[in-house]
């Protein structure tokens, strides 16, 4: 266990993240219409969690035994987050969850209108995809891995992950599910995307593909653990913490853990899926003190 290691907090690699999240988006929006250029800008700033991007180099510095994360590695990492980025813009539109608050501020479409955040998310997707292998190649990556790297970011954001886990959970606003479906449509709709962060951070290590299986693992039951205490908070939280409107799952008739089990039973599930987490890094050795204590964050959090 290093002092690295020890040290890790969610905070200071949130603001690493952030870091690199400005000088990425200056880039990637250089050569923009400036109205769209603004609309871009606005989607990737707030106050974020920076989840994914701190998943990801947690990941590659749990397979590098507590290296040091390289200013590639980080740069790297906001590719998840100009994906997730993109997926929160549309997710507000009237078209989907008709939401006015997001990361304390309006949402993209009530400052710019829905069909300039629309153009604005749309951006964004192939702005990570040219992210994430550029930033690959200066890691030392052969084409081979930044193809597979791209890939998998691509399956796991596309119909086979996020975006068919958000058309599940619009379906469920008519048709309720059961605890079978609700697990499936938030497999889908967050953990595809936090699992894949930590597999792009272990694959840029040069992971093997026993720990690749923990990470996702790991990742996968986050992303459940992160979900039920999101449905929580939109209950239970405050709006000037949680940056979102509170109380929307209700209106808007969505299947939620709180709504199938009640508050103290999905209390305990998310707690299940933390150590269902942990576990799966300890079978390969990767239980560090970082991941740990972001598993222990993420049902801690108040927003």
């Amino acid at each position: 266990m290093t002092e690295v290691q020890v040290a890790f907090s969610v905070a200071h690699a949130a603001e690493q993240a952030d870091r690199a999240l400005r000088a990425i988006a200056a880039e990637v929006t250089a050569r923009m219409p400036l109205s769209l250029a603004r609309a871009v800008e606005y989607a990737l700033q707030g106050r974020g969690k920076r989840l994914r991007p701190v998943l990801c180099c947690a990941g590659y510095a749990a397979v590098r035994r507590g290296q040091d994360i390289p200013d590639a590695m980080w740069r790297l990492a906001c590719a998840l987050e100009l994906i997730h980025s993109y997926s929160l813009v549309h997710d507000d539109l009237p078209c989907m969850d008709n939401d006015d608050l997001r990361r304390g501020r309006p949402t993209a479409h009530r400052v710019f209108g829905a069909p300039m955040a629309v153009l604005a998310g749309v951006a964004l997707i192939p702005a990570a995809m040219g992210v994430l292998d550029a930033e690959a190649a200066a890691l030392g990556l052969d084409g081979s891995a930044r193809g597979r790297l791209v890939r998998e970011l691509a399956r796991a954001a596309g119909a086979a992950g996020m975006v068919g886990g958000q058309w599940r959970d619009l379906e469920a606003e008519s048709e309720p599910v059961d605890a079978v479906g609700l697990e499936r449509i938030h497999r889908e709709k967050t953990g595809a995307l936090l699992a894949v962060s930590l597999w792009i951070g272990g694959t840029a290590a040069g992971a093997t593909p026993e720990e690749l299986d923990a990470l996702s693992s790991y990742g996968q039951a986050l992303g459940l653990a992160f979900q039920i205490t999101d449905d929580l908070l939109d209950v239970e939280g405050k709006p000037e913490v949680t940056g979102k409107s509170g109380g929307r799952d209700q209106a808007l008739g969505k299947s939620t853990y709180p709504g199938l089990y009640g508050a103290a039973r999905a209390r305990a599930l998310a707690e299940e899926r933390v150590r269902d987490a942990i576990a799966a890094l300890a079978a390969a050795g990767l239980d560090t003190p970082a991941l740990v204590k972001i598993a222990r964050h993420v049902v801690e959090r108040q927003g």
